[in-house]
């Protein structure tokens, strides 16, 4: 019989810290969290019969308006033009440093490369 009510008094004051301000009914939420914590059994009741919002929605009904925009602004990687720019940029330093790689034989052995116009000397 002590496990029950103060299970219900945890709960319901974890709920009325987790609850805005705007959601809060009758009194500031300050003033729910003293009634919860001292009228043990009957404050959580109280708060979660009369003092906080809900929101019931109806059987069956779609995601909220929140959800809705939420799922409308998510952009796949491979469809964000930001991400895709992203990709190319720290790819740049390595092309850059793969075609210096490529070049550098060619300057060691004495400048010979394919545009090298001048025959090897011996």
């Amino acid at each position: 019989m002590f496990i029950v009510p103060l299970a219900l008094t945890i709960y319901a004051f974890i709920d009325c810290l987790n609850t805005t301000e705007e959601d809060t009914k009758h009194l500031p939420k300050i003033a729910w969290v003293f009634i919860i914590l001292l009228f043990w059994i009957v404050g959580p009741v109280v708060w979660l019969a009369a003092g906080k919002n809900r929101r019931h929605r109806a059987a069956g009904a779609g995601p909220s308006p929140w959800q809705r925009n939420r799922r409308q602004q998510w952009v796949a990687p491979d469809d964000n033009p930001d991400f895709l720019k992203s990709l190319k940029d720290d790819r740049k330093p390595e092309a850059e440093a793969e075609a210096e790689a490529e070049e550098e034989p060619g300057r060691r052995d004495g400048g010979t490369s394919p545009d090298d116009k001048t025959p090897p000397t011996s």
